[in-house]
């Protein structure tokens, strides 16, 4: 007869510093003060406990920002995970920074690929192995080049590039670690639910990989995807919610027996408050509301930000600022630099940082019109809309673009109400981020644009563009125009609305 154990794995991923509750409908929701309540909650209930968080604990808060992580390191010691893996925007303030924090943490933090290039020597541990009521549990952590552009900048540091190296990664791991009887494998990762789908297509069940626990796609899941056998669950994105594996574990044969998963919704109904954590992080709110209360500009009305895949208001507003400012026919900015939902009326300093957080500097372009279509058209590429966590821009006045997604051509595309000509040359702004991967996002190198016009920067701070401008004047407005005009099928629609979500 098998010797089952139960085991509860709690999991996170992409909290990026949403560390307050919030109000939905006179209800609480979200925060870390309930999270930990509830993983406490879990603790007292069940035995064999342990709780894990799949990369992108950084960014998207003035809190996290304003201390450059430090603030959210020691919010996630009082969280206290049992794990972590590292996300892309851990990378954010710096690799070196990013090494002194993992001194700070007082949890382990695993990845098994950032590696100095010169000798190939680790930055982390690529595995632990935690043993809980007499069971081994190997968790890996995993990233991939794709996610980890900012890395690209460090000519010194390296990564897996595709996903195929990151499974041969794995087995290397599992075939060296299950020498010590492991009980139970889990990858945490931070590459996207469709590329965690086919990584466990490829991993030898020889390897013992019971589950993935992933990050950066953002998300929701009504049940795990099971590739391989192997079942793959996220939690979303924020502090909203939080998932769970209840498993029972044949430690005789070293895997699952059975287990159910579920999305636990955080809010006041079923998660108990941690009031210390709450002191704790009212210290940091405090001390930030006092530097970034002050108030830049009331605009006409509440402009929104629904999703990072179309067309929004937010975005708009933005982009013709710095269109404008900047002097350039054209700004593309990044929809995942917008990170609120909503935006006014009354914008405060922090306000603007907190829906603005990836601050950087402004690289001045050249291009044809034919490498634009070009450009633009790899942008609206199919898995834009289905799964893939690919980048996406919002256009700035002037540039009106008509696409069917059927078809996959343009039914129109004009600039200051006429057709671009292939031929003509448009100046583009850029933030430097999307400047560095022009290649992943609009399949141009940047050697091609540069035939046109050699690229250099023309500012260093995209913020104080947009915070110039912002206080120059109240009642400022910004609508959606149809700029990205986009025929979706009905499946694609559903897509936008789940990412959306």
């Amino acid at each position: 007869m098998s010797n089952l154990k139960k085991l509860t794995l709690l999991h996170s991923n992409d909290m990026h510093g949403d560390f307050l509750a919030e109000h939905v409908d006179e209800n609480l929701v979200g925060g870390v003060s309930m999270l930990s309540g509830y993983v406490s909650k879990v603790r007292r209930e069940e035995e064999n406990v342990l709780y894990c968080i799949a990369g992108d604990m950084f960014r998207g808060s003035i809190i996290d920002s304003e201390y450059l992580g430090l603030s959210t390191i020691q919010i996630m010691n009082m969280l206290a995970p049992d794990i972590v893996t590292l996300g892309n925007h851990e990378v954010d303030y710096g690799i070196a920074h990013l090494l002194f924090l993992e001194k700070c943490a007082e949890f382990p933090i695993v990845n098994a690929n950032l590696h100095v290039k010169t000798n190939h020597t680790r930055l982390f541990d690529p595995c632990k192995v935690i043993e809980v009521g007499g069971m081994k549990v190997l968790f890996i952590g995993i990233l991939t080049e794709s996610v980890l552009n900012d890395c690209k900048k460090d000519g010194l540091i390296g990564t897996f590039i595709t996903v195929e190296e990151a499974a041969q990664e794995v087995g290397r791991i599992c075939n060296t670690y299950n020498a010590l009887d492991v009980d139970f494998t889990v990858l945490l990762t931070h590459i996207g639910f469709e590329e965690d789908k086919k990584l466990a297509e490829m991993l030898d069940p020889a390897w013992g990989v019971d589950v993935i626990i992933g990050g950066h796609s953002h998300t929701f899941l009504e049940e795990p995807a099971m590739v391989n056998g192997i079942p793959i669950v996220q939690a979303g994105t924020g502090t909203d919610q939080i998932g769970r594996f209840d498993i029972m574990v044949d430690t005789d044969e070293n895997k699952i027996d059975s287990f159910t998963w579920k999305s636990i919704p955080i809010n006041s109904d079923n998660c108990p408050r941690d009031e210390a954590l709450e002191d704790f992080i009212k210290n940091y709110k405090d001390q930030t509301d006092a530097k970034y209360g002050c108030v830049l500009t009331k605009l006409t009305r509440e402009l929104s930000n629904p999703s990072r895949y179309m067309e929004t208001e937010v975005g708009n507003l933005f982009a013709d600022i710095l269109q404008s400012s900047l002097g350039v026919d054209l700004f593309l900015i990044g929809s995942g630099s917008i990170r609120t939902k909503k935006f006014g009326p009354v914008v405060t300093k922090g306000d603007l940082m907190e829906t603005f957080p990836y601050d950087d500097q402004v690289i001045l372009t050249y291009w044809t019109g034919k490498q634009l279509k070009h450009g633009i058209k790899r942008m609206l590429r199919d898995e834009a809309f289905f799964g893939e966590h690919t980048e996406f821009y919002q256009v700035s006045k002037d540039l009106s673009v008509e696409y069917d997604m059927v078809t996959h051509s343009f039914l129109k595309f004009d600039y200051e109400g006429k057709p671009v000509e292939d031929d003509q040359i448009f100046t583009i702004g850029l933030q430097e981020y999307h400047f560095n991967n022009l290649k992943d996002s609009f399949d141009l190198e940047i050697s091609e644009i540069d035939e046109n016009h050699r690229h250099r920067s023309i500012a260093t701070s995209c913020a104080q563009v947009i915070e110039e401008i912002l206080q120059m004047g109240q009642h400022q407005d910004a609508k959606v125009e149809g700029r990205l005009n986009l025929h979706l099928t009905e499946e694609a629609k559903q897509a936008l609305i789940e990412k959306g979500r």
